[in-house]
Formats: C-alpha cells, structure tokens, sequence
C-alpha cells in the first residue's frame, strides 16, 4: 500500500473557497432518516394559503455534530418561498427570534448555545407560532430534550412537536455524500479517492468536507482532476508551508 508523506487526520485545511453550493434537500443523502427528510420537503406547501395546514408545525432535530441537522435547516430555508423563512442561530440578533406575520417559517439552530435572553426569545416565539396556523419553527440542537441545559420551559417546547434524532451516515452514506458534492460542482473525482479520504483521516463529515474542499481548492491551482496523486501532492504543499512557517516563527528578531 502506497503511504502519505506524513499523517494527517487531526487536520483540517481551511482555505478561501468562495460560496458554497446551497444545502437543499437534493444535495442531503438521507441514510436513515427518511421520514424526517420527507416531512421537511413537505412543509413549505403545507404552510401555502392553498393547502391545509399542516398538524404539525414544531419540530426539534438533534444529532451530534456533522449528522446533518444544519445541512436541513438550511435545506427548508431554501425551498421556502423567498422572504418567507429565516435561519436564526446563537450569533443573531435578538431581534431575529420576533415573531413577524411575513415570516412563515422560523429555522433555529444550535438551541443549546443561546443565551438565556435568546432562550426567553425563542420560548416566547414557539407560542406565537403554535397560535398561528401558516407558521411552522423548527429547531436544532446536540441533544435531546430531556438533555438540554436551557430553560425548564424552552425544554418543554422542545419536546411539544416532533422529535427527530438526526441519524449520522454510515461509509457508504459518506461516500456518496462526497461524490454528490463533486458532481454538483463539477468536479472530475477520481473513484477510488472517497474511500481512500473515509480510512486515512477524520471520519466525521465535516472534517471529511474540509478536505474535500481543499481538494476543489488545490484541483483548480492545478488545473488536475481529483485524484490520489494529486492528494499527496497538496499534503506535500501543504507540510512544506508549515515547515516554512514554523522556520520563520523560529528565527530571532
């Protein structure tokens, strides 16, 4: 077996990629959650003034971190009618969680790093869209309900709609989530380099999409389609940059 010039599964090589393809819910692999995934498809319609309202509009997902519960916020957010929903998370203002009659579909994220005003926020707009029948919110954590450290109240909304655990890939999910990734955008993927990718670094999601990106980055400098040979060459690049970098570190001023 052909080795790497050095190990890198602790790293993560971040690098300026520009935008990203949009999450939808074609680029999701579903794996095993496909009632979920369909029930989300769904609900932007079942909020439309020509449909009936949907029974269930509150949902909370949860699942460790890369299992995709962003991925499909995200993914709702964009097949909502434009202007029609919005993605909240820790970083937003507090004047994000206000309820507004525009605003069909409320998408918040990471609940358990919101800060109790946040969480106060978030309580109170679970109320208004229980009251209001074309309003759906739903909400992603890294646990359960009955495991978040917020409020005793906001654990009780949580747990009031739907209830999903987001179920992580397993290889064969992974895999084919590398490859949607390259064809959606346009990638020449060499066949053998997902596998290669899932038994030589960091097996969780999105390490293996930070490489992945990498990958895209470095196939455009040099102008090469997505290969092994070409993985080793970025690794060399990239190990060489650090040497330098930490030869220059090293020098006295």
């Amino acid at each position: 077996m052909s080795s790497l010039p050095f190990a890198p599964p602790a790293r993560q090589l971040v690098l300026d990629l520009g935008t990203p393809p949009p999450a939808t819910f074609d680029s999701f692999v579903t794996g095993g959650n496909p009632e979920l995934v369909a029930r989300l498809r769904g609900l932007p319609e079942g909020l439309s003034a020509s449909a009936e309202p949907p029974a269930d509009r509150t949902f909370y997902l949860w699942g460790e971190t890369g299992s995709g519960r962003s991925h499909l916020l995200h993914a709702l957010c964009h097949a909502a009618p434009a202007g029609r929903a919005r993605y909240v998370r820790p970083h937003s203002p507090l004047a994000a969680f206000e309820f507004s009659a525009e605003i069909t579909t409320y998408c918040v994220d990471d609940v358990q790093a919101l800060s109790g005003a946040q969480q106060i926020a978030l309580f109170n707009l679970f109320n208004e869209v229980r009251a209001h029948a074309r309003h759906a919110l739903v909400a992603a954590g890294d646990a359960a309900p009955l495991g978040m450290t917020v409020r005793d109240d906001l654990r009780t909304r949580l747990g009031w709609g739907l209830v999903y655990q987001v179920l992580p890939l397993d290889d064969a999910g992974k895999i084919l989530a590398l490859r949607n990734a390259a064809h959606a955008r346009g990638i020449a993927l060499a066949e053998d380099v997902p596998a290669y990718l899932l038994t030589h670094f960091k097996r969780d999601m999105p390490s293996l999409m930070a490489l992945f990106d990498a990958l895209d980055r470095f196939s455009l400098e040099q102008k090469r389609a997505v290969t092994l040979p070409l993985l080793r060459a970025m690794l060399v690049n990239e190990f060489q940059n650090d040497l330098q970098n930490d030869l220059a570190d090293d020098r006295p001023e």
